[in-house]
């Protein structure tokens, strides 16, 4: 058996029992010795007391609220001392030799800073899931997508991408880093709350000359289906505003103001096209966006300050996905790649 007892691997909790009841059991049986442990976000369920009765082998980090997904994680790390953590989201189901590939990919060369690995459908077994599929991508305007999802549109698992390849971002759901480097960086910008938190953190680390990787040969199967619909207001809003603060802190000087001007004139474009289709509160979620967006100036251009921008990312892709997706009708990530 594998010695992984450089390992902790962390879900983060918050009112779901039925999620650890499921996935737990599953996760302990697949892990070897590495150290499993829960922090949970202030729930107000039985998350606790099922996991101190269950599964005592567990370590359980009580966080005093409701931290959100990035400042839940940075709290629970400075908790955490092994080489390794896998940051795992609690409605992932792990699969027999999940964890050694994942740990070799970073074992194996030092300059890689996190990896994920092959994320499925938990309902559908034979496609890849939302949130990350064979690894993530941004084109050079911000606009993510995956290998085996381009915007709604999921691929199903062919071997297709059964390669260990260099990717831009790897899923939040899955990620396993390292806990030195992820210290190092101030972990999640928690500005972010909820979405792209990991394509910032993942975009600072290839700065700094780190890389990140997608591991085929490790599979999970992810439940999602949380995320929203596209016009959901919450969801647009977040797309929006954190796609903004994701280009304005990461991208070099030269970039800069040509890239910000064509995204927000792309975003005002889709906010009059939510406006015309009658989604008025669609239309007023980017309008929020991008006043929140000029609120926080002056706190991005301190973030801004604070990164170094010295390596060339070759990651990002050079074309728009958007123009590609929308009007060429290129819904795969190899034609897109093409």
């Amino acid at each position: 058996m594998a010695d992984f007892s450089s390992v902790s691997v962390v879900i983060l909790n918050y009112n779901t029992r039925d999620l650890l009841e499921r996935f737990v059991p599953v996760l302990k049986q697949h892990s070897g010795n590495a150290q499993l442990v829960v922090a949970d976000n202030a729930s107000s369920d039985t998350s606790v007391a099922y996991l101190k009765k269950a599964h005592t082998d567990v370590k359980v980090i009580c966080l005093e609220e409701n931290f959100g997904f990035c400042k839940g994680y940075n709290e629970a790390l400075k908790q955490i001392e092994t080489k390794y953590t896998v940051l795992l989201n609690s409605d992932v189901e792990v699969t027999e030799n999940w964890l050694a590939p994942l740990i070799d990919c970073l074992e194996g060369d030092t300059t890689i800073a996190a990896c994920q690995p092959k994320i499925k459908s938990y309902h559908q077994k034979k496609h890849f899931e939302y949130a990350g599929a064979a690894g993530g991508f941004i084109d050079y305007l911000g606009y993510p997508f995956c290998r085996g999802r381009v915007f709604d549109f999921v691929e199903e698992d062919k071997g297709q991408y059964d390669k260990n390849m260099q990717v831009f971002w790897a899923s939040g759901a899955c990620m396993c880093i390292r806990t030195d480097v992820f210290k190092e960086f101030g972990g999640f910008d928690s500005d972010f709350f909820a979405h792209m938190e990991e394509i910032d953190l993942c975009w600072r680390w290839q700065l700094a000359g780190y890389s990140i990787f997608s591991v085929s040969e490790s599979v999970v199967y992810h439940i999602g289906g949380g995320t929203l619909a596209y016009n959901n207001p919450r969801k647009v809003y977040f797309n929006f505003r954190n796609g903004l603060f994701l280009l304005f802190k990461n991208l070099s000087k030269e970039r800069l103001l040509p890239i910000i001007f064509l995204r927000m004139l792309l975003d005002g474009v889709a906010g009059i096209k939510f406006l015309l289709q009658g989604e008025k509160k669609a239309f007023f979620a980017v309008l929020s966006a991008h006043l929140d967006f000029y609120k926080s100036l002056k706190l991005l251009r301190r973030k801004r300050k604070t990164i170094e921008h010295r390596t060339a990312i070759n990651t990002m892709h050079p074309k728009s996905v958007v123009l590609a997706f929308f009007l060429k009708g290129q819904k795969t990530f190899n034609k897109i790649k093409t």
